[in-house]
C-alpha cells in the first residue's frame, strides 16, 4: 500500500507542474504585468509612473522567468514565475493582487463551503442510493416509470430555477429563511438550511439516475440470481448483495465530488451571500484578481487528485479482488 501510495504521489508531481505552467502561461502571456496593474488601478489612462509603484509594491516588477541581474539561483529566485508560481507547491499562496493574505483568506472561507457541501453531499448521495433502490425493486412497473418521468424533469431544470425559486417561496413568500447572507455559531443555520435543500433537490434527478442504473445492471448478475434461488427475499438480495457490489462505482461518484467540499459551489456561494471559497473564487474574477484566481486554480487540481487517489484506496477497502501494488 505505502510503495502505492509513493508511486501514485510521485505521478501528481509532473500533473500538479503542468497545471502550474500552464496556468502562468494563460495568464502572463494573455496578460502582461502591465495589464494587470490598470485592471487594478481601474483607469486605462494611469500613469506609467502609478503602474511602475503598484508593481514593484505587487511583485511585478520582476522579470518573468529569468532575471539577468542576479547571480547564482537568484536568477531564477528572483522572477515572477518563481514568487506566484512556484511556491504554490509549498502552499505559500502569497498575497492577492488587492493586498490581502491569500492563505488567510482560504482558511477562514472553508468552513462556509463545507458547511453547504458536507450536508449536501452525504443527505444527497443517501437520499439518492434510497430513490434509485426503490425505483430497481419496483422495476418494471408505473413507480419505475413515473420515477424515472420524475428524474428526467428535476434533471432538465436549471440550478438557477431552484436557488431564484426557493429564495422566492421560502424567504420572500413564507418568510421561513433570510434570503442571503451568512453569520457564524448556531446562526449560520438559518442561513444554510435553504442552499443545502436546494442543492440535495437539483441533484436527485442525475444522481438517482445514475445509480438505478448501477443497481439494475447489477440485479442482471449471476450471483443475484443465485441468490434468487436460494430463497433470500428480493428486499435482502437488493441490500446485502447488489447495494454492497455496487459500491465501486458508487465511491468513484462520491470521491471524486470531495474537491467541491472545500471549493465550494460557484453559484449557490454567489446568489446567497455565503463567504465561501466559491465565492471567492467569483470576487477574484470580478475584480480580475489574478492572484487569487491562480491559487484556487493550484488548489482544485491538488484536491482533485487526493480525489482520485482516495477513490483507488476505497476501491481495495470495499472489494478484497482490487490490490494495490
Amino acid at each position: 500500500m505505502s510503495a502505492y501510495l509513493i508511486r501514485r504521489i510521485l505521478y501528481a508531481i509532473p500533473i500538479l507542474i503542468g497545471v502550474n505552467l500552464l496556468t502562468f502561461v494563460l495568464f502572463f502571456v494573455v496578460n502582461s504585468p502591465d495589464d494587470i496593474a490598470r485592471s487594478q488601478l481601474g483607469d486605462r489612462r494611469v500613469t506609467e509612473e502609478a503602474i511602475q509603484t503598484w508593481k514593484k509594491s505587487h511583485g511585478y516588477h520582476k522579470p518573468v522567468v529569468l532575471n539577468d541581474n542576479e547571480e547564482g539561483f537568484g536568477k531564477i529566485t528572483q522572477t515572477i514565475f518563481f514568487e506566484k508560481s512556484i511556491r504554490l507547491f509549498l502552499f505559500d499562496f502569497g498575497q492577492s493582487d488587492s493586498g490581502r493574505d491569500i492563505g488567510h483568506d482560504i482558511s477562514q472561507r472553508m468552513w462556509p463551503s463545507l458547511a453547504i457541501a458536507l450536508p449536501t453531499l452525504l443527505l444527497g448521495v443517501l437520499l439518492n442510493i434510497t430513490f434509485a433502490l426503490l425505483i430497481a425493486f419496483f422495476r418494471a412497473t408505473y413507480i419505475d416509470f413515473w420515477g424515472v418521468i420524475i428524474c428526467v424533469i428535476l434533471l432538465s431544470v436549471s440550478t438557477l430555477f431552484y436557488i431564484i425559486g426557493g429564495q422566492f417561496l421560502f424567504s420572500k413568500l413564507l418568510h421561513l429563511v433570510p434570503i442571503s447572507g451568512y453569520d457564524t455559531g448556531i446562526d449560520a443555520f438559518k442561513f444554510l438550511i435553504l442552499p443545502v435543500i436546494i442543492g440535495i433537490i437539483g441533484g436527485i434527478g442525475t444522481g438517482t439516475r445514475w445509480y438505478r442504473t448501477i443497481f439494475l445492471e447489477e440485479i442482471e448478475k449471476d450471483y443475484v440470481r443465485t441468490a434468487r434461488a436460494k430463497g433470500l427475499r428480493e428486499g435482502r438480495v437488493l441490500f446485502r448483495h447488489v447495494l454492497r457490489n455496487a459500491l465501486i462505482p458508487i465511491l468513484t461518484g462520491i470521491v471524486v465530488l470531495l474537491p467541491l467540499l472545500f471549493m465550494g459551489s460557484l453559484i449557490t456561494e454567489s446568489f446567497f451571500g455565503i463567504p465561501g471559497l466559491g465565492s471567492y473564487t467569483i470576487e477574484g474574477i470580478q475584480r480580475q484578481d489574478f492572484a487569487i484566481v491562480r491559487a484556487m486554480v493550484f488548489l482544485g487540481s491538488v484536491l482533485y487528485i487526493v480525489g482520485l487517489l482516495l477513490t483507488d484506496i476505497s476501491y481495495a477497502l470495499v472489494d478484497p479482488r482490487v490490490s494495490l501494488r
